[in-house]
């Protein structure tokens, strides 16, 4: 089990930057596959990225792709996601979540048992 909590959020003008960190405790971390979730107001969450237990396979949402960057560094206990270019439409809260090993079904919100508390990204025009 671990517990996960993410920093990094704020308030950005759309085309800046953001890096986004979500920082576990327990000596497993790396035994866990990473994924970023996204929920903006009134919309359901949606998946954004993930990264396999090694880091040797990530995932993104069309929506992110080539502008957001996912990484780990197991010795830190740290899950990143870097936000570049970043538009009004991701503003969301972005949530950090775990799952025990790998899966196929990387965008699958059931996949990932544990979350973090998520931390509000705010985009401006």
């Amino acid at each position: 089990q671990v517990q996960l909590v993410e920093s990094g959020g704020g308030l950005v003008q759309a085309g800046g930057s953001l890096r986004l960190s979500c920082a576990a405790s327990g000596r497993t971390f790396s035994s866990y596959a990473m994924g970023w979730f996204r929920q903006a107001p009134g919309k359901e969450r949606e998946f954004v990225a993930a990264i396999s237990v090694i880091g040797t396979s990530t995932d993104y949402a069309d929506s992110v792709s080539g502008r957001f960057t996912i990484s780990r560094d197991n010795a830190k206990n740290t899950v990143y996601l870097q936000m570049d270019s970043l538009e009004p439409e991701d503003t969301a809260v972005y949530y950090c979540a775990a799952r025990y090993g790998d899966t196929w079904s990387t965008k699958r919100q059931y996949e990932y048992p544990y979350w973090g508390q998520g931390t509000q990204v705010t985009v401006s025009s």
